[in-house]
């Protein structure tokens, strides 16, 4: 442990860049650092496509957004001109490292990994075992003696987006009714369960909960997988329409449950309080699972490679393929005991 002098630090700046999911779950340290410097300006850096997540916190004084591709020697002077006292890079690869050592900041918290030992004086080390990444971030506070009084992850949602969600329920009919919404998108093909199984559930929650089936979706592929389900469901889901990412979360705040491979709008559920069943495969939920004593995972426990963390697969996804819709259907009414809803199946399976 590395106590630093708390009275010193008038200047924070966080940073973690992407991905969308992995800067939610980084949130948890926000309220914490407010707390323990509650006079300091606390700026967060990160990638334009997390922005939403991060604009609107109320413990973030200011949004700094890293683009790539726009990057200068000027911009990096622009960074050290800040003159902050503390920076913790949470996401500690070659790029993020390098802006914390460029920042010049007094202390630099980081996870010494491969290569990137020299930007940090205050040099983190990850525990042994596998452990949630809401916890790793945590850590990064534990280390320089800080006092963690809330472990809740964020995501801020905007009257615009609250009325977005409202007027969508109104027109859909949907106040008063029990609402899942079903997330078969994914950033790697490999995390994605098969669209068939989704709409094969879909219709089995439908039919055993009198529910309506909310099929979310992202990029233009995702609706089109969307559109998909809706034409293989024999009990016809909604599709929503194209939505922000604060949006989205107004959606999902007011949904029942969430059922989703692993993904942001998995964690922008969690973050909303929303029951939610993670499917899993090659990532591994006790690290990246959804966060909270609310929400279960599934996934298919008899494989060896599973928790691979391969983006593509030699051997044909098996762990989503043989992932059954009895089995997650299981998990699903498990995750409906836990919270206690009284939705009453009929149960089929």
């Amino acid at each position: 442990m590395s106590n630093i002098p708390k009275e010193k630090i008038l200047k924070i700046l966080v940073i973690k860049l992407r991905a969308i999911g992995d800067v939610l779950l980084s949130t948890v340290v926000l309220k914490n650092l407010r707390h323990n410097f509650p006079s300091a300006k606390i700026d967060f850096l990160t990638e334009p496509p997390s922005s939403e997540i991060i604009n609107g916190n109320p413990f973030v004084d200011e949004l700094l957004i890293f683009e790539r591709e726009k990057n200068s020697l000027k911009k990096f002077c622009e960074l050290r001109k800040r003159k902050y006292d503390l920076v913790i890079d949470l996401f500690c690869n070659p790029r993020s490292a390098l802006l914390t050592f460029i920042t010049g900041a007094k202390y630099r918290v980081g996870y010494a990994f491969r290569g990137r030992g020299y930007a940090y004086n205050i040099k983190l080390k990850p525990r042994k075992e596998v452990y949630h990444n809401v916890e790793f971030n945590l850590d990064a506070l534990r280390f320089i003696g800080l006092e963690i009084i809330d472990k809740e992850i964020y995501m801020p949602i905007g009257e615009e987006d609250e009325g977005f969600a409202e007027k969508f329920w109104v027109e859909n009919n949907l106040n008063g009714e029990t609402v899942i919404a079903l997330n078969p998108s994914g950033t790697w093909e490999t995390k994605r369960w098969e669209i068939e199984k989704f709409a094969k559930l879909g219709d089995e929650i439908a039919k055993n909960f009198k529910a309506k089936i909310l099929i979310l979706w992202g990029s233009q592929k995702e609706f089109e997988d969307a559109q998909r389900i809706f034409s293989m469901m024999e009990i016809k889901p909604i599709i929503p329409p194209k939505t922000n990412l604060k949006q989205l979360a107004s959606i999902l705040k007011r949904c029942s449950f969430m059922i989703s491979n692993d993904s942001a709008p998995m964690h922008i559920a969690t973050a909303v309080g929303t029951p939610t069943l993670g499917i899993y495969g090659p990532t591994n939920p006790y690290a990246q699972g959804p966060y909270g004593e609310k929400h279960l995972w599934v996934r298919k426990e008899d494989l060896k490679c599973i928790a691979c963390n391969l983006t593509k697969c030699k051997i044909g996804k098996i762990c989503m393929k043989e992932l059954s819709v009895e089995t997650v259907y299981s998990a699903f009414l498990k995750l409906v005991e836990k919270n206690e809803k009284s939705l009453n199946p009929d149960i089929k399976f």
